[in-house]
């Protein structure tokens, strides 16, 4: 699916990520953050908002006042997870120049490019569908 020794995300194949070395992951248990991840400022954590396959404003969390120019969503592996206009919205309104909606291994490669090339960069991703 996804590869990149660079990182800071390494790896990602289905429902698992492999970032700074550590493993985010659910098949029969969660392991660190889980399937559904949010990275802000090198840092992982769950994404545990995320519910259903239609976003809304209320599962954008965690990532404003962070200063924050480009918010990445991943949307799945598949492409399955919708976000209406009216997220993007919302969510440029709170200061975001940038949102990109890219299936969940595109969305991790330019992930890692921006990072490198220093962009204040975050990242929402669905492991799944």
């Amino acid at each position: 699916m996804f590869n990149d020794q660079k990182g800071p995300i390494e790896h990602f194949s289905w429902g698992k990520f492999i970032i700074n070395g550590t493993e985010h992951s659910k098949t029969d248990e969660k392991i660190g953050a889980g399937k559904d991840i949010r990275i802000l400022n090198n840092k992982v954590t769950k994404w545990k908002e995320r519910k259903g396959h239609i976003l809304d404003k209320s599962m954008i969390t965690g990532i404003y006042d962070n200063d924050i120019e480009i918010l990445i969503i991943g949307i799945g592996v598949d492409g399955a997870i919708e976000c209406p206009e009216k997220v993007i919205n919302s969510i440029k309104k709170h200061g975001i120049q940038k949102v990109f909606l890219l299936k969940t291994p595109d969305a991790c490669k330019t992930f890692n490019k921006l990072y490198h090339e220093g962009k204040k960069v975050a990242l929402l991703a669905h492991g799944t569908c």
